[in-house]
């Protein structure tokens, strides 16, 4: 019996976490400090990127994209808060793959400007194409993702989207059933639940007499 209970909550364990795939993961990057105020914050829906020094000084603003390692590229987007906030091809995505570094700027394919005055920048084969080819589609296979802005200026992305799936920072897992009451399951995308069952559940099995096992993950760029 209790072999059979190991089991169930080793298939519990990969089930959930098979849904916690792709997210953002916000970063900075001033290596010599020279950059005050360099900020990559994402709150309400919306990831917020900040370069207040020259666009010459060597620091930016992003977020890295994961879940995307081993595909090949088949569309990208986001949707900057004004047409205005695109300058010298920042915001842009960076795709890294087997055959290369691709650069997929806002200045290299044509916006739609939405009724409320934002502006979606979609990158396809096709996008790209009928702007001019003004950079190559992304080949090969995927080893990095990452949107971020390197010029003098800010930038509000939102509805980032890479090969389909919707990109946000990864909330969880929970460490209280208390978490899980009230609604709380439906917070959590990593991993994500069905219902508050499934949650509790997951807490139950990740707890060892009231104490959640912490892990530690480091970040670098």
């Amino acid at each position: 019996m209790r072999k059979l209970l190991v089991a169930a909550a080793a298939v519990l364990t990969l089930a959930l976490a098979g849904t916690a795939a792709a997210a953002l993961e916000p970063f900075t990057f001033d290596p010599g400090n020279a950059c005050p105020g360099v900020t990559s914050t994402f709150s309400g829906g919306v990831l917020h990127l900040a370069k207040p020094c020259t666009t010459a000084t060597n620091a930016s603003a992003g977020a890295e994209i994961t879940g995307a390692n081993g595909q090949t590229f088949t569309s990208a987007s986001f949707t900057l808060a004004s047409a205005a906030q695109c300058q010298g091809g920042s915001p842009r995505f960076n795709v890294f793959t087997s055959t290369g570094t691709f650069f997929l700027g806002c200045n290299n394919v044509t916006p739609t400007i939405n009724a409320n005055g934002t502006a979606t920048y979609t990158f396809t084969a096709a996008t790209l194409a009928a702007a001019g080819q003004q950079v190559p589609t992304p080949t090969g296979t995927i080893t990095q993702v990452e949107v971020l802005i390197d010029v003098q200026g800010s930038a509000d992305l939102s509805n980032i989207t890479f090969n389909g799936v919707a990109q946000v920072p990864l909330v969880g897992p929970p460490t209280s059933k208390a978490q899980c009451k009230h609604g709380g399951w439906k917070n959590f995308n990593n991993p994500t639940f069905k219902n508050q069952g499934q949650c509790v559940s997951f807490v139950a099995h990740h707890t060892q007499h009231g104490k959640s096992h912490t892990h530690h993950n480091s970040h670098k760029h």
